[in-house]
């Protein structure tokens, strides 16, 4: 459809182009009204065009945009090979990136996501427009740009439950609260009040691992003659991968005659997911004339088990040696029998080593005895997430819109370590663990009202919205079992305390912290004339623990002619400090430079020992977004381009590792602290550093008849540009680096999309840039300096579906993901532990993956 010069919000055109399954267009202003009986009647019987995100008023058409989102159709999931939502939409939004985390403690279990360059709690996500509340996991290992962050978890989102989703790329915290600094995803729920669909798919990797069965389901329902129900369920399992090699020291050991080791003595690849089931419901009615009661929700459970660094049966500190393996760690169970002779480990052979340990007093114990070839943990968890949504929305007499709503959401992450141990219980020690669990519980109630409403000084009505808001978000942590954390007889010998690798949460550290806090917002739109319109949104909140702060928005659109149009918006922005980042407590085991495998606690910015190094109390980040772009249709040629700027100050993430000194440990001691000689270092939130991100997203569809078919062509980039303005001596060179690069600075993709008769498919061209990573956290940039910096290169794949419909109801599809079997560079520092490649290319490091899908629509 062409777009006119007008863009009056009651009779403006819905623009758009369809290519390969995917809407990208370009939201309209947070206020113009799009309930207007006059829009073109057809197209609201094409493929959803009508988006709610962006906007606090009504929904709105898509056409006449001050600010690009992304509208993706639900067919646009379907066709990939992924099953988790997180990689789908990587797959299909060039500015979302997300990587595999296989060895990063509960970022395992759910992963974090960046969109425009910036940490997943910078994100806001809305389920049918209504705020997602967060995940319990914090990510205490994500890679630099998201370390400490915690946002939603939208794995729990089955895609056969959608509608589209809509991906407002711009900073909207004026409008939305907290968290809107890189823009708002929206996850729209299917309204179908009959039909379905059940859904089969099945596949593997390349390598032969990584099996993946799914099974996904879809039913409408009509509720009474005035309403539908509408819910969708799925079920997967996904078998683990691995893309090791033999790590050096365990070759070495094996070499000196240690056969106990297996090969690879350490696992990187995909997770196991045993079981991931998800269930939600979408319902609405209407109670009266304009009235309208909805409600919906979900509940989603999966338990995800990775892999864990592997501890060495010679160098392993507080288990086997606490000298760095110049001597085996011995325990005296006894001490009115004698003291335990040395044991030596330098330049000694297995079976020397072992005929030492063999000829040991009954009185002293080593696990070198028990546990020769070491061990490898393996991490888990149990996520399960709830919410409920309901509400009334409607049109009062006076012609005001209304929505009176009322959301719970609720997060539980439930850890466990297996196949490790408690050193300071010594052989009492069993070897799986319950490390307690963490809770995010957000309550909400919101009233929203919006109505046209004629001024004589302006042309069209004025586009009026305002809302109030009442939160109340609680964070709670519960202890694991006792031997988890428990300070056994050995303790005071040098033997570590709890569960080795992932301490269980101590009685004293349990807890339930909750705050509140209440907003108020306005906006106001105006059509100067047939050509130019803008926006304005302001928005107060007030938080119990830190205060208030007020952000505005100003967006503007001008309509140069039929084919061309300019953009442009301004906004500030801020994103509170979660209850989890201000109270949680930690211990998470990495690399480091020069000392291997350390723990490192991390205690609550307020913590005695935090502000020994720096800590105090969080404050908001604060942001500033400016954007601008064109917008041009010709015929069928559709095409954005869009440039942004988004500057946040007081940036919130973890410190870097604080050593702790003797002087340090002995304070901790004296405080309480009985395990502080376990930990190495202290990390706590911080707002400790300042950045600017530049980039720009481009977009250009065009579609055509030929074969006797459609064919459609849709190319969309991203390229993203961060720099740390300013760092306080907290965070560590190579945290700045990976901020600054640890994420390709350009991403794109070109998809050909072909329909004909009964076959349609695609094939997709994905560009990867160049990257830096610091290998496993190691904190330094120079290698000569002990860090293991990887700088890599760009990368293509391709992805490739066809679908034969053999009927209007049985279809069946086969693809690959990564075709070619493409593979990033390998890692250089593969030998030191054990990956192949690199561990955070958000191209993945599991090579192709080909697929079958089976549907059955009804």
């Amino acid at each position: 459809m062409k777009m006119t010069t007008t863009i009056h919000p009651l009779s403006a055109c819905i623009k758009a182009a369809v290519t390969g399954g995917t809407l990208m267009l370009l939201a309209g202003s947070p206020l113009a009204m799009a309930q207007d009986a006059a829009a073109d009647k057809k197209a609201e019987q094409d493929v959803e065009k009508i988006v709610v995100v962006g906007s606090r008023g009504a929904p709105r058409s898509v056409g006449d945009s001050a600010v690009p989102v992304d509208v993706i159709s639900a067919d646009e999931f379907n066709k990939n090979g992924p099953s988790d939502m997180m990689t789908l939409m990587s797959a299909v939004v060039p500015s979302f990136n997300v990587n595999t985390q296989p060895i990063n403690d509960a970022s395992t279990l759910v992963r974090p996501a960046n969109l425009r360059g910036l940490p997943p709690d910078s994100t806001l996500v809305l389920v049918n427009g209504k705020r997602r509340h967060r995940s319990a996991v914090i990510t205490f290992l994500g890679g630099g740009l998201s370390d400490g962050s915690q946002g939603p978890d939208i794995s729990t989102i089955p895609s056969i439950a959608l509608k589209q989703v809509e991906i407002l790329r711009d900073g909207a915290a004026a409008q939305y609260g907290s968290d809107a600094i890189a823009g708002v995803i929206n996850f729209r729920l299917k309204d179908n009040n009959e039909g379905g669909a059940i859904e089969l798919k099945t596949g593997q990797h390349y390598d032969g691992d990584g099996d993946l069965r799914q099974v996904s389901a879809n039913v409408g329902l009509p509720f009474t003659d005035n309403g539908f129900a509408n819910f969708s369920t799925e079920f997967k399992q996904s078998d683990p991968t691995s893309r090791s090699v033999q790590r050096g020291d365990a070759a070495g050991l094996v070499a000196a005659g240690n056969t106990n080791i297996a090969n690879p003595a350490q696992v990187w690849g995909s997770p196991e997911v045993k079981r991931d089931f998800k269930v939600f419901g979408n319902i609405g009615l209407e109670v009266a004339k304009e009235k309208e009661f909805y409600a919906f929700g979900n509940f989603a459970q999966r338990d995800v088990e990775g892999g864990f660094y592997y501890r060495n049966p010679q160098t392993r500190g507080g288990v086997y040696s606490n000298d760095g393996g110049e001597t085996l760690l011995v325990g005296n169970l006894d001490t009115t029998k004698g003291a335990c002779p040395t044991i030596g480990l330098t330049g000694q052979s297995f079976s020397q080593i072992s005929s030492k340990v063999n000829a040991l007093p009954a009185h002293c114990f080593t696990f070198f005895k028990s546990l020769p070839g070491g061990f490898t943990p393996k991490f888990g968890g149990i996520v399960t997430d709830a919410a409920l949504a309901a509400g009334l929305k409607g049109t009062w007499s006076n012609g005001w819109n209304f929505d009176l709503s009322s959301t719970y959401g609720r997060s539980e992450a439930e850890f466990y370590i297996k196949n490790t141990i408690n050193a300071s219980m010594g052989s009492a020690s069993p070897r799986d663990f319950n490390a307690g669990k963490y809770v995010q519980q957000e309550q909400a109630l919101n009233y929203d009202m919006n109505k046209l409403i004629e001024v004589d000084a302006l042309p069209y009505p004025l586009a009026v919205a305002a809302g109030l808001e009442y939160r109340i978000d609680t964070f709670e942590i519960y202890a694991g079992d006792k031997n988890s954390f428990e300070v056994g007889p050995l303790a005071s010998q040098g033997f570590g305390i709890g569960s080795n690798g992932f301490p269980g949460f101590k009685p004293d550290d349990a807890g339930s912290f909750n705050r509140y806090n209440y907003a108020a917002y306005t906006e106001f739109g105006a059509e100067f004339n047939d050509h130019f319109r803008s926006d304005f949104a302001l928005r107060f909140e007030d938080y119990e623990d830190f205060g208030s702060t007020t952000n505005a928005k100003l967006t503007g659109r001008y309509q140069v002619n039929d084919e061309v149009a300019l953009r442009a918006a301004a906004s500030t922005g801020f994103r509170a400090p979660t209850i989890g980042q201000s109270t949680v407590r930690n211990v998470t085991t990495s690399f480091t430079a020069g000392k291997g495998l350390v723990d490192n606690a991390t205690l609550p910015p307020t913590h005695p020992i935090s502000v020994l190094k720096g800590g105090k109390a969080l404050t908001p980040e604060e942001s500033v977004n400016l954007s601008f772009g064109t917008v041009v249709e010709v015929d069928d040629l559709y095409v954005t381009l869009d440039f942004f700027q988004i500057k946040v100050d007081d940036r919130i993430s973890q410190s870097s590792s604080q050593e702790l000194t003797a002087a340090d440990i002995q304070q901790l001691l004296a405080l309480g602290v009985r395990d502080a000689s376990s930990f190495t270092g202290v990390k706590y939130f911080t707002n400790d550093f300042d950045t600017t991100t530049r980039g720009a997203d481009f977009v250009a569809n065009y579609g055509m008849d030929q074969f006797g078919g459609r064919t459609t062509f849709a190319l969309a980039a991203n390229w993203t540009k961060t720099s740390v303005d300013r760092h306080s001596d907290y965070i560590w060179e190579a945290k700045v680096k990976q901020i600054e690069e640890g994420l390709p600075s350009v991403r794109g993709s070109f998809t050909v999309s072909h329909n004909q008769g009964a076959w349609n498919g695609y094939v997709r061209l994905n560009h990867y840039g160049s990257y830096y990573e610091d290998h496993a956290d190691s904190g330094v940039v120079s290698a000569a300096d002990g860090g293991l910096p990887l700088y890599l290169g760009a990368e293509l794949t391709v992805d490739a579906e066809v679908t034969y419909n053999f009927s209007d109801n049985y279809s069946v599809a086969l693809g690959a993901s990564n075709l070619f079997d493409e593979l990033p560079d390998e890692n250089e520092w593969s030998e030191v532990l054990g990956a192949k490649y690199p561990t955070t290319a958000v191209m993945g490091f599991n090579g192709g993956f080909y697929y079958a899908r089976l549907t059955y629509n009804f």
